[in-house]
């Protein structure tokens, strides 16, 4: 988990709506702070001396009764009245998947005394922190907020705690814990950040080094746009005469994409999608970029569809563009469940069979380890490009291409490296594999995998292959 990050800062409202804290048993929620050690550690060191130096005696004890007072005082601040401290956390009611989300908590001191807080957060077991704290001062009547972000890397229901604020005033011996009712429940869904991020700049067609790119059409589509001047470039065939005639200058017609064509995300779930990369699986990368293409299916008014497989078909819905198809593949992607067992190609071939009638574009994430794998699923994929267009999405081992970089130092440190390169070689031969029976395909780092993708899917639109 990405490490959180702490803002304190002041604030000029304050939500109506608080939590003011529960009452404890004392005696349960009193705590010694360091300051209570040293001091009485001081007073034991003073009493040792006072046996050699029998007028350190009274110093001691002076210092011993002191420590006693106030002791007293700090616990009498403390538990006589209300503290007056309120708190509340703010997050978002969804989180996204391998994304950064915000987390706020607003603290007010509505009393009449300074207190320093050490604030605990108790977060969810899945990020696995119990060192979540930061530290504070509020004088009477001052409000602030903490600020930290946190990264799920796996999806499901994420169940927050309480709040916990152990409060001590300015003498500091002791400290009283007081707990906020703040327990709450967070679904972390399918990366919906990244999906908005990829929309905007494929609709723009913003070009970036590793960024999605408007690619050149070659030929076109029927569907007629409008009639425009001509510009160099333009394909000669589709000047418009009559028009160029009337207006005495050349003018082309120019076409849009053709639309309502159907694209299927068809995910593996077996154990060969697994395997992590920068604490996420192969398969939770998957479900964030069929949510991204999905959204930018939609957007294209193209129909987009969803298939999941492993030894048995998981979540099918049809390919469709409505309002509400987004929210179907949400939630089926959010719902799915890696499965320790290997893919079934002769299940998914009957599966999109029964589910997809007329020729769509299928995008198949999946992953093929070895040539093996590979030869073993070739026979069922030539029967899915046979029907449809048909892109298999298998992924590059970033760890074993890190290993084929390095410097050798060893006879070892060689044969790991031949081994990691041969790999890598074995890897590219599975794309040129397919690409001799004509399947499309893409190998791609796990972090690319949504970049290209998306390039892939405007790549086959522009060029009217779909």
């Amino acid at each position: 988990m990405k490490k959180a990050r702490f803002h304190c800062s002041s604030l000029q409202t304050y939500p109506q709506t608080i939590t003011i804290f529960q009452p404890d048993i004392p005696l349960r929620s009193l705590y010694l702070r360091n300051r209570f050690f040293y001091t009485f550690g001081t007073v034991a060191f003073l009493f040792t001396l006072a046996y050699p130096f029998n007028w350190l005696f009274v110093p001691a004890l002076t210092a011993f009764l002191v420590g006693v007072v106030l002791v007293g005082v700090d616990v009498a601040l403390l538990y006589a009245g209300n503290t007056g401290l309120a708190a509340q956390r703010s997050l978002n009611p969804v989180f996204s998947l391998s994304d950064d989300n915000p987390v706020q908590i607003r603290i007010a001191n509505n009393g009449t005394q300074r207190w320093r807080l050490e604030v605990i957060d108790e977060l969810p077991i899945q990020f696995q922190r119990r060192d979540f704290t930061s530290e504070l001062w509020l004088a009477p009547g001052e409000k602030q907020t903490l600020r930290y972000d946190l990264r799920p890397l796996s999806r499901g229901v994420y169940a927050f705690g309480n709040v916990l604020a152990f409060v001590s005033s300015r003498i500091g011996l002791v400290e009283r814990r007081i707990a906020f009712e703040q327990a709450t429940d967070v679904a972390v869904y399918p990366s919906i950040i990244q999906m908005k991020q990829y929309e905007l700049r494929a609709m723009r067609h913003i070009a970036h080094e590793t960024g999605i790119k408007k690619m050149r059409r070659i030929g076109h589509s029927y569907e007629f746009e409008q009639i425009k001047n001509y510009v160099p470039g333009d394909d000669y065939r589709s000047v418009n005469w009559k028009a160029s005639g009337r207006r005495g200058a050349l003018m082309v017609n120019q076409y849009e994409d053709e639309r309502s064509q159907q694209v299927y995300c068809l995910v593996d779930k077996s154990r060969a999608m697994r395997m992590p990369f920068a604490g996420l699986s192969l398969m939770d990368y998957a479900i964030n970029t069929c949510l991204a293409i999905s959204n930018i299916i939609i957007k294209k008014q193209d129909k987009a569809g969803l298939l999941s497989f492993s030894d048995v078909v998981g979540a099918t819905i049809k390919a469709e563009r409505g309002g509400g198809q987004l929210n179907r593949i949400l939630e089926a992607l959010y719902r799915e469940k890696e499965r320790p067992v290997e893919s079934n190609y002769e299940l998914l071939y009957e599966a999109v069979r029964r589910l997809v009638g007329a020729r769509s574009l299928l995008l198949l994430f999946t992953n093929f380890e070895s040539s093996y794998a590979l030869e073993r699923a070739l026979p069922t994929l030539r029967r899915l490009n046979r029907f449809h267009l048909l892109v298999v999405v298998f992924f590059e081992n970033t760890e074993i291409r890190t290993l084929a970089q390095e410097e050798v130092n060893t006879t070892a440190d060689i044969y790991r490296q031949t081994v990691a390169r041969q790999f890598l070689q074995e890897k590219k031969e599975m794309v040129n594999k397919l690409r001799q029976y004509g399947i499309q395909g893409i190998l791609t780092k796990p972090e690319d995998l949504t970049l290209n993708t998306i390039n892939k899917y405007l790549e086959l639109k522009s060029r009217g292959l779909i």
